[in-house]
Parts: C-alpha cells; sequence; structure tokens
C-alpha cells in the first residue's frame, strides 16, 4: 500500500465524485464514463495532479442545498484513476482503483465540482469467524455459478485471498445489489461484522425473487 493512503493519513482538497447507486471499495476498480462537463473538468484537474478522487454515496431523495447538492454519506471510498481515454466529444472513459476508506470533512463549494479533505480509517479484525469466512465463500462460489448459467460468457472470480477484509470488500463491491447495504459494508470496519453483514446479505438476495434483485 502506498504510504498516503496508511490509516491516519490526511489527503487535502480531494475532488468529490457523488454516484447515488455506487460505492468504491478498497481493492475493486470501478469502470466510469464521464459526461457532465462539471466532472469532465474534474477528470482534466485529477490527471493533472494526484490522480485521486473520492467516489461517494448520496440518497437520490434527498433535499438539496441552493447550489444543487444532495448532502454526501460522510465515509467514502478514495481511488486512484489508472486508465483514463478523452473521447473525441470530450467525455472520459476511465477506471478508478479503490485505494482506501475515507471519512469526508467536505469544503466550501468552488465551482465546477464539490472538494474535501480526507482522513483514512483503520479497519479493525479483532475476531473473525472461520465458519462464517467459509460460508462467505461458498455462497459466493455458488452465486457466480448461477450467474456463468446464464451469461456463459462471464468470467469474474472471487480471488484466491486470504484476507477477510479484502474478501468482503471484493464480494461488498461486485456482488451485493442494494446500495444502502453497500454503504452500510463500507462504513463498517470491523472486518467480522462486516463479514457477517456481506454474508447474510448474500443470502437474503439470493433467496429473493430474480424480479426484487433487478429492481435494486
Amino acid at each position: 500500500m502506498s504510504s498516503r493512503f496508511r490509516p491516519g493519513n490526511k489527503l487535502a482538497a480531494i475532488p468529490l465524485f457523488p454516484l447515488p447507486q455506487v460505492v468504491l471499495f478498497p481493492g475493486a476498480l470501478l469502470p466510469l464514463h464521464v459526461f457532465e462537463l462539471r466532472y469532465r473538468a474534474m477528470i482534466e484537474d485529477c490527471l493533472e495532479g494526484s490522480r485521486l478522487l473520492s467516489v461517494v454515496h448520496f440518497d437520490p431523495e434527498a433535499p438539496v442545498d441552493e447550489f444543487g447538492h444532495p448532502p454526501l454519506s460522510p465515509v467514502a471510498g478514495v481511488g486512484e484513476v489508472i486508465e483514463s481515454r478523452r473521447l473525441p466529444n470530450g467525455r472520459y472513459d476511465i477506471v478508478v482503483a479503490g485505494r482506501a476508506r475515507v471519512r469526508l470533512v467536505e469544503l466550501p463549494f468552488d465551482p465546477p465540482y464539490r472538494r474535501a479533505d480526507l482522513e483514512v480509517l483503520q479497519p479493525t479484525s479483532e475476531h473473525v469467524d472461520a465458519s462464517e469466512f467459509q460460508a462467505l465463500r461458498v455462497v459466493t462460489r455458488d452465486i457466480l455459478q448461477d450467474v456463468r448459467a446464464t451469461h456463459p460468457g462471464f468470467d469474474l472470480s472471487v480471488p484466491s485471498d486470504e484476507d477477510a477484509g479484502r474478501i468482503v470488500d471484493w464480494c461488498a463491491h461486485y456482488l451485493i445489489l442494494d446500495r444502502v447495504l453497500r454503504q452500510k459494508l463500507l462504513e463498517t470496519l470491523d472486518v467480522g461484522q462486516r463479514l457477517r453483514l456481506c454474508l447474510e446479505g448474500l443470502l437474503e438476495q439470493r433467496a429473493a425473487p430474480s424480479s426484487q434483485r433487478e429492481s435494486n
């Protein structure tokens, strides 16, 4: 891990990319198509600077302020733009690699986009239940098999990693459909609790009718 993402480190004036359905987890890859003018400007500044941005979840039904901005979740993912392509129409295709969980202190609005000072958070792992970790691996394998049965070209595979925190974050980013649960998982610093929440969410998700899963 780069020294700038060590727990407790501060990251100053990082651009914010608010997205209502997206939560960025450490270790995950997030492809994005950037089309709004303000966020094109943000990406240009990002690429010329630290290449860091924070993907921040918000409630799309929340009231907005005088700038038309909804309140943002206080915990977000910070990521690094590792690939970028500027399209002929000025839009961007980018890939953001999740680097850390962070707590936001938003700065006064300086158009055209929002910024915040960030503090890198420290996950804890006082107790991870081995049987729950194994159960998570099993249900993850079953979900991926279900997807491949209907989409043979699907090639996503769970990492062969023994670090419970990294596996849970992978599952939360790629497999959990409910945006509220994804945000809750991001905010849960204790790895054992996060594992349990993720496992319960995946079991409920798999048992739900397909129409209900799609609505999330």
